[in-house]
C-alpha cells in the first residue's frame, strides 16, 4: 500500500507540473553499458576473498562466477592483478563490466580481481614495478611472478566450479603483472596477454633514453605515489588540481624540477624521492628491467600494443622479442595496431587526432582476443593468429607476417642535405657544413598545440606544422615520393651535434607531408565540414634522447662546447607507407615540452637537483659535411613494384 500510494502522489506531481516535467520524468532508455552491467549482476554472483601468500600475506581478490557454474559445468579463470583498484568493494556491489569485450560476459568465465601487495585492500609492502628475484630460497624470498603463482594455485583450489585453466590479461601497469605472472608459470595458467605492458621505466612511461616524461610522471605519482599504511576500500583516483588549464604554463612556471617536491608533493611522494635521487640508469632502475627475466613461460602469450601509445610503446616490442628469444617453442604472437594507450577496448578505433583509418581497427583484433582465450582455456577453436598481426598505418590496412620486424626488410639511411634536403646520398662535400638553431629553456617547443594539464594522446598524429615553422627545429624533406615507400621495424638516429653548452637534448621526429593539394577534395567537401588536410605534416614517430647519455646510461657525462660530437640512438619501430605524392620529413629539435623536462643545458651531475642560474640559452649545430653526416637509419620493406 505505501509504494502504491507513494506512486499515486509522483504521478499527480508530475500532472500539476506540465508536459515538460512529465517529459523529464520519463524513465531513461538502456544504454549499451546499462544493458551490460545489469547482465553481469543477473548472470553472475560475486565473492570476495583474501588469498593467502607463501609468505602469509593475504591479497584481496574479487571473484566474479557464473550463477550456472556446477561440478558438470565448469569455467576457466580470468585474472587481472592490478595496482589500481578492485572496486566496487563490497559483495553486494558489483562490476559495470568483467572481461575486455562485453561478449566474454556472454560466453562465461570466472573473472577475478586482485589487489596487488601493498594496494588497497591488499595486505603487505607496495613496490613500484618490484624487481624480480631471479633466486629463491624460501618462502620470504617473493616477488610478482611468486605471488602470482600463489594466487593461481589458491584459486583454482578453492574457487568452485573452474575448470583448472587459467588466463590472464591487463593493460599499461596491470600488464606488468601479466609479464611477471608469466615467469615460471603455474601450471594452470595457459594463456596470458600483456597488453602495452611496463618493461623497463628507463624507457617506458618516466623516461625516454633518459630524458623525463615530466608531464606524466608529475601527474601520475601525484595520486597514484600517496601512501598507504593500512588497507583501504579507496574507490577515488586522486587529481591533481594544477590551478590552470594550461599545462605548458604550469609546468614552465613550475621551474628547476626540485620546485615539484618543495612546493606540491611536500616529501610526501616516495618514488618521486626515488627518480630525483636516480637521474642514471643505476642499479635502481636495472634491478626493475622485467626484460631478462621473461623466461620459463609455459602459457601461450599474445603481446598487445599501439602504434600510437605515448606511454608504453617500447613495453610490447621489448616484451614480444623477449619472449621470443627466451622461450623457444612456445605461442607467442605480436599485435600492434593503430591504437592509443589501450584503445583496444575502448572507442571506434577509426581515427586519432589528425588522421582517420577508415574502419573501426578494434574489430578484428577483439574477435581475434576472444578466441585466442577461448582456445587456450575452454577448448575453441584455434584463431588464425599469424606470428605478427600489426596495422599498416599510412595504408591503413592489416598486414601478417611470420616474424617481427618482417623478413625482407633493406636498411637504408636518409641522410641530411644543404637547404633542408633529406635524400638515400650521403654528403660528399669535405667543406664542413652545418645548421644551426638556438635552443632557449625560456621557451621550449610544445609537444603539441592541445590545451591539457593531462597528457594527451592526439599529439602521436598530430600536425606538425606548428613545430616545424618554428626557428629552433630543423626541417628536412624528400622530393615528392615517385612510389610507395614502407618502412618497418625500428629506426636508429645518428646525428653529428655540437652547442655552445655542455649538455643537450635531441628530439628526432619522422613526418608524413601530404601534397599541398589532396585529389579529390572540393569546395563541396570543405563546405560539408571535412577538412582539407593539404600539406598536414603528420607526426609518425619522435623519441628525444638525453645527449649526455650518448656513450653510457649509467655514466653520463658533459658536452665540449663547439666540438662535434656523435649522438646515436634507437627510436621505436614504425610500420607506415609514405604514399606516392608525399614526402618524407625529418624534424630536429632539443625540447618537447611538457612532456620532456626542460634539460638546463648546463651539465649538472643530477637535472632533477638544477638550479634556476643552469637553465641557458645554447646554441646548437646539427652537421651535414662528409666528414660528420647525420641522418636517420631506416628499414624498407620492398614495395609490390620493387
Amino acid at each position: 500500500m505505501h509504494l502504491m500510494f507513494r506512486s499515486l502522489v509522483v504521478l499527480v506531481l508530475i500532472a500539476l507540473a506540465g508536459p515538460a516535467r512529465a517529459q523529464a520524468a520519463k524513465p531513461q532508455q538502456p544504454t549499451p553499458e546499462s544493458e551490460r552491467a545489469e547482465y553481469i549482476r543477473s548472470h553472475y554472483t560475486k565473492f570476495e576473498y583474501r588469498v593467502p601468500t607463501r609468505d602469509g600475506t593475504k591479497l584481496f581478490t574479487s571473484v566474479y562466477i557464473p550463477n550456472d557454474a556446477s561440478p558438470s559445468k565448469r569455467y576457466p579463470i580470468l585474472l587481472v592483478r592490478t595496482p589500481y583498484t578492485v572496486a566496487p568493494y563490497g559483495q553486494d556491489r558489483y562490476a559495470r563490466r568483467l572481461g575486455p569485450t562485453a561478449e566474454y560476459e556472454k560466453q562465461g568465465f570466472i573473472f577475478a580481481f586482485q589487489d596487488v601487495r601493498g594496494r588497497n585492500m591488499s595486505e603487505g609492502e607496495f613496490i613500484n614495478v618490484r624487481p624480480h628475484m631471479a633466486k629463491k630460497s624460501g618462502p620470504k624470498d617473493i616477488d610478482e611472478s611468486t605471488d602470482t603463482y600463489d594466487t593461481i594455485e589458491w584459486l583454482v583450489k578453492n574457487v568452485p566450479g573452474n575448470n583448472s585453466r587459467v588466463g590472464q590479461w591487463g593493460i599499461s601497469y596491470p600488464g606488468f603483472y601479466v609479464s611477471a605472472g608469466a615467469i615460471d608459470s603455474h601450471p594452470a595458467l595457459k594463456a596470458v596477454s600483456p597488453q602495452a605492458p611496463i618493461a623497463d621505466w628507463f624507457w617506458d612511461d618516466m623516461h625516454r633514453h633518459g630524458a623525463f616524461n615530466l608531464v606524466l610522471a608529475f601527474d601520475f605519482f601525484s595520486g597514484f605515489g600517496k601512501p598507504r599504511p593500512q588497507p583501504i576500500a579507496n574507490e577515488n583516483w586522486f587529481r591533481f588540481d594544477h590551478g590552470t588549464p594550461d599545462g605548458y604554463e604550469f609546468f614552465l612556471d613550475l621551474g628547476p624540477l626540485a620546485n615539484a617536491d618543495t612546493r606540491h608533493f611536500k616529501g610526501d611522494i616516495a618514488f618521486w624521492k626515488d627518480i630525483v635521487a636516480h637521474p642514471n640508469y643505476d642499479s635502481f632502475w636495472q634491478a626493475r628491467n622485467l626484460l631478462p627475466h621473461l623466461k620459463n613461460i609455459k602459457a601461450a602469450v599474445m603481446v598487445v600494443g599501439g602504434w600510437y601509445d605515448t606511454e608504453d610503446l617500447y613495453g610490447p616490442l621489448r616484451t614480444y622479442s623477449a619472449i621470443e628469444k627466451q622461450n623457444p617453442g612456445i605461442t607467442n604472437t605480436l599485435v600492434m595496431g593503430p591504437w592509443p594507450h589501450g584503445g583496444w577496448t575502448r572507442g571506434d578505433s577509426t581515427a586519432l587526432g589528425d588522421v582517420e583509418f577508415g574502419f573501426r581497427t578494434s574489430e578484428l583484433y577483439q574477435e581475434l582476443e576472444l578466441a585466442f582465450f577461448k582456445h587456450h582455456l575452454k577448448g575453441g577453436d584455434k584463431p588464425e593468429l599469424p606470428e605478427a598481426l600489426v596495422f599498416e598505418t599510412g595504408a591503413n590496412r592489416w598486414r601478417r607476417f611470420d616474424t617481427w620486424p618482417p623478413k625482407g626488410v633493406r636498411e637504408a639511411r636518409l641522410y641530411f642535405q644543404p637547404k633542408g634536403g633529406l635524400s638515400y646520398s650521403a654528403p660528399a662535400s669535405a667543406q664542413e657544413a652545418f645548421d644551426e638553431y638556438v635552443s632557449d629553456p625560456d621557451r621550449p617547443v610544445p609537444y603539441t598545440t592541445e590545451l591539457t594539464t593531462g597528457w594527451t594522446k592526439n599529439y602521436m598524429t598530430e600536425d606538425q606544422r606548428f613545430a616545424s615553422r618554428r626557428p629552433d627545429v630543423l626541417v628536412y624533406q624528400t622530393a615528392p615520393l615517385e612510389k610507395d615507400l614502407t618502412l618497418a621495424g625500428p629506426l636508429e638516429a645518428e646525428l653529428w651535434v655540437s652547442t655552445t653548452g655542455t649538455d643537450a637534448d635531441w628530439v628526432v621526429k619522422l613526418v608524413d607531408v601530404n601534397p599541398g593539394k589532396l585529389p579529390g577534395f572540393s569546395r563541396n567537401d570543405e563546405e560539408q565540414g571535412k577538412r582539407n588536410r593539404g600539406g598536414q605534416q603528420t607526426l609518425v614517430r619522435g623519441e628525444p634522447f638525453r645527449g649526455r647519455f650518448r656513450d653510457s646510461y649509467s655514466e653520463p657525462k658533459p658536452f665540449k662546447p663547439g666540438e662535434a660530437t656523435k649522438v646515436r640512438f634507437v627510436i621505436n619501430d614504425v610500420f607506415h607507407t609514405f604514399k606516392r605524392g608525399h614526402r618524407v620529413m625529418i624534424q630536429v629539435q632539443s625540447s618537447w615540452f611538457p612532456f620532456i623536462d626542460r634539460n638546463p643545458q648546463t651539465f649538472v651531475p643530477n637535472i632533477f637537483e638544477a638550479k634556476e642560474e643552469d637553465f641557458v640559452r645554447a646554441f646548437h649545430r646539427v652537421y651535414r659535411s662528409a666528414a660528420h653526416p647525420s641522418s636517420l637509419k631506416v628499414g624498407v620493406l620492398p614495395s609490390v613494384d620493387d
